[in-house]
């Protein structure tokens, strides 16, 4: 349970209770907390340059072919029926960006700055959500952008929840208290799968960050948590995180839970990118599972404006857009079985590590086996 309180000593009554296992400060307000934003201008059209005619994807091109998600496009798998929510630290402007009013975005919440009607508006609630950062923009622009000839998504006849779960203010444990909050809303309203382009190694002083020996899908809230979305019927679908060019290099929580699919970057030529973090877990696991393009991806800014940018924050939704996708088609299988069947066609099955995992998916592959499997079972 989440309490907020000005009193520290209350920590101290509150573990002297016999059905408390433990009770710890996860959140200290800073100094300062901006309150004021502006709206960022939006783009009404593209540039013509950002045009590629006759080409349907057009610079979402490759991040879709290189894991043959385009071949499940062409059976019209594109994601429909499916209910995809993007946890995040905020969707700067996606209630004005054009391309992105189009998507089918069936709710918002926020987890960091709840409404509450005591002490501040719901248009101050919608101001954090909407106008703070353009990542989760981002990386639903990457799932969701419908514009022939200049960005197709992954899943764009998906529906999609935007819940915000990343205080853009301080890095603090708490936020692993949002994201779990989030987590249990999602699967409140029917979310089939999660995007989490978010990962945690270290807190803000004098908080205490994670340790190397945590990474074990256990130690952590967050992790726990992650951990158990696979066997509620969700599937999580997480960014390894960008740590591997710093002394930290691991993947970062929740990228270490159990039965998820985290999603390390590669380059337009399938080599890792050197951000890209590795494994294995403390446990001995494989991780990365897989990996996609994120060095870089074609994406939507906050402005409405077409870019590239580079991350595993942005090659998750594009894995997550086609885990979709392949569920579509597959609507009898489990949540274990999907991530089972994306990790065990993807192209380095054979030989996993802890830099690739199991390598690029093939969505195509992924089907077919999934298909013959299915005709089996009908006939036993």
């Amino acid at each position: 349970m989440l309490m907020l309180s000005q009193d520290s000593v209350a920590l101290n009554r509150l573990s002297d209770l016999p059905f408390v296992r433990q009770a710890e400060c996860v959140w200290i307000s800073p100094d300062s907390i901006e309150k004021s934003f502006s709206q960022r201008p939006i783009h009404q059209e593209f540039n013509t340059w950002d045009s590629i005619k006759n080409s349907r994807y057009a610079n979402g091109s490759q991040q879709i072919e290189m894991l043959q998600g385009h071949r499940l496009h062409g059976l019209n798998l594109r994601g429909k029926g499916l209910i995809i929510a993007i946890l995040d630290g905020g969707f700067q402007n996606t209630d004005r960006i054009p391309s992105l009013t189009r998507a089918h975005i069936i709710g918002v919440k926020d987890f960091v700055y709840p409404v509450d009607n005591r002490r501040q508006t719901i248009t101050y609630n919608r101001e954090r959500l909407f106008y703070e950062t353009d990542h989760g923009t981002k990386v639903l622009s990457i799932m969701a952008a419908n514009e022939p000839e200049v960005l197709t998504g992954t899943a764009p006849e998906s529906q999609y929840w935007l819940l915000r779960c990343e205080d853009q203010q301080s890095e603090q444990p708490v936020e692993e208290d949002y994201w779990a909050m989030a987590a249990e809303f999602a699967d409140s309203v029917g979310v089939d799968i999660i995007n989490s382009s978010l990962g945690y190694n270290n807190y803000d002083t004098p908080m205490k960050g994670i340790s190397l020996n945590e990474l074990d899908g256990r130690s952590t809230l967050i992790s726990r948590t992650a951990s158990m979305l696979a066997g509620k019927g969700i599937i999580l679908v997480n960014s390894a995180g960008n740590t591997g060019m710093g002394p930290w290099k691991k993947i970062c929580v929740p990228a270490d839970a159990h039965e998820i699919l985290t999603v390390g970057a590669i380059n337009e030529d399938g080599q890792n990118a050197p951000f890209s973090a590795v494994g294995p877990t403390q446990d001995g696991r494989i991780k990365p599972d897989v990996t996609a393009l994120g060095a870089p991806a074609a994406l939507l800014t906050g402005s409405g404006a077409l870019s590239h940018d580079m991350g595993t924050s942005f090659s998750t939704p594009v894995v997550c857009g086609l885990v979709a996708c392949l569920w579509q088609a597959l609507p009898q299988k489990s949540a274990l079985d999907i991530i089972d069947l994306v990790r065990m066609t993807a192209d380095n099955a054979k030989t996993p590590n802890n830099i690739y995992g199991y390598g690029r998916p093939n969505f195509w592959r992924a089907y077919m086996i999934g298909m013959l499997e299915e005709k089996e079972k009908e006939k036993e």
